[in-house]
């Protein structure tokens, strides 16, 4: 059967569809707010040094997570390919990986905010507690609402509102997707490398004045 896809109805002067368009310009400006939340940290994160930081950010941990949102964006890859050649089977088993990869992510990021809190971090403890939970607690959203989507869209295949004729849905919300794995990518590698790198630096040189307060060296 030959779907319409109607996406001639939808170009603009640059020959992309007006809704790809839009959601191109969303993430435009989803950049600029992902940058200033991410500024925002680096600059604060070391203005108030009363409470726990840097310290308590478990590498390996969200190594693991960082390691299954990336390969949602391949289980999405695989979904859009899978839809555009008309495997609905196929289609559905990837998208549901994505979604449940995603939920995964979520989970993670629960169980770090939770040890957070046992620690002594919250967003009113010091500077770096309110940039780093406001920053990631924003990026956890949009992960949330990109599973909700991809529900949504999985479901509507069932009705048959999805199919290979508007493909384009998916290609949508599979853009929106890799865009906040590529923000988690960034999130990751300044705030977590980098910053546990930091700490641990300024535990390295906080070394030798501690060994002159006991009289060594």
């Amino acid at each position: 059967m030959q779907y319409v896809t109607g996406i001639d109805d939808h170009r603009t002067s640059t020959g992309l569809d007006n809704r790809k368009l839009l959601m191109w310009a969303f993430l435009g400006s989803d950049v600029m707010f992902f940058g200033t939340l991410i500024g925002t940290h680096l600059i604060y994160r070391n203005r108030n040094l009363s409470g726990p930081q840097e310290e308590i950010l478990s590498i390996p941990i969200t190594t693991i997570s960082t390691f299954v949102l990336l390969m949602s964006s391949l289980a999405m890859v695989l979904a859009l390919a899978a839809i555009q050649r008309g495997n609905m089977g196929s289609f559905r088993f990837w998208t549901a990986i994505v979604a449940i990869f995603g939920s995964i992510f979520i989970g993670f990021q629960m169980f770090e905010f939770t040890e957070f809190a046992h620690l002594g971090l919250t967003p009113r403890t010091n500077l770096f507690g309110s940039t780093f939970l406001v920053m990631t607690g924003f990026h956890g959203t949009h992960v949330a609402v990109g599973i909700l989507w991809l529900w949504s869209i999985l479901f509507a295949s069932y009705k048959g509102k999805i199919h290979q004729g508007n493909s384009l849905q998916v290609e949508i919300a599979g853009l929106y997707w890799h865009f906040v794995d590529i923000v988690w990518i960034v999130i990751f590698g300044v705030v977590y490398l980098i910053g546990a790198y930091g700490a641990e630096g300024r535990a390295l040189e906080d070394i030798p004045h501690a060994a002159r307060a006991v009289g060594i060296g």
